[in-house]
């Protein structure tokens, strides 16, 4: 196996794995906060879920980049590209921005969603502006999603 091919894939796992890490503890730390409001009152059930699930883009995030880079190297048609050591370690680098931002952005957005469940848990009628607040940690998230997905998709291979 070529070097360069070594580390697209590479590229494409820690997108994966770093953002979906992220993802993986922010909705952990959000469902323990929302089972703690639905103990309390079920009815609260179907709001404090949206908002436990909020962190979960990230690894969605980092799955996709993860998609593109597997597919432009031909890994996912069988058809495995020629890549050099230095266009193997761009892609790497493509790959970095959703990684390590889903994984820093998805953790602190768990955080931010259970002070979010907190306001829906004293006051349900607030829980429009409840979401603002970990919406705002989403945006660094797509921002490196979009960076991410740029640099890949204009790397010639």
């Amino acid at each position: 196996m070529e070097l360069g091919i070594f580390y697209a894939i590479l590229g494409a796992a820690l997108a994966t794995l770093l953002a979906g890490a992220g993802s993986a503890m922010g909705v952990g730390i959000a469902g323990q906060a929302a089972a703690g409001v639905v103990t309390e009152d079920p009815g609260k059930f179907s709001k404090v879920l949206i908002l436990q699930l909020l962190p979960g883009t990230q690894g969605i995030y980092g799955l996709l980049v993860a998609f593109i880079t597997l597919s432009k190297i031909g890994l996912l048609n069988g058809n495995l590209a020629s890549i050099s050591t230095g266009t193997g370690l761009m892609i790497l680098a493509a790959c970095l921005p959703i990684g390590v931002v889903g994984l820093i952005s998805g953790l602190h957005q768990g955080k931010t969603a259970v002070a979010s469940i907190g306001i829906v848990a004293k006051k349900p009628e607030q829980f429009g502006k409840s979401m603002l607040f970990p919406a705002m940690v989403e945006t660094y998230a797509i921002l490196a999603l979009l960076i991410s997905i740029l640099s890949v998709s204009n790397i010639p291979v």
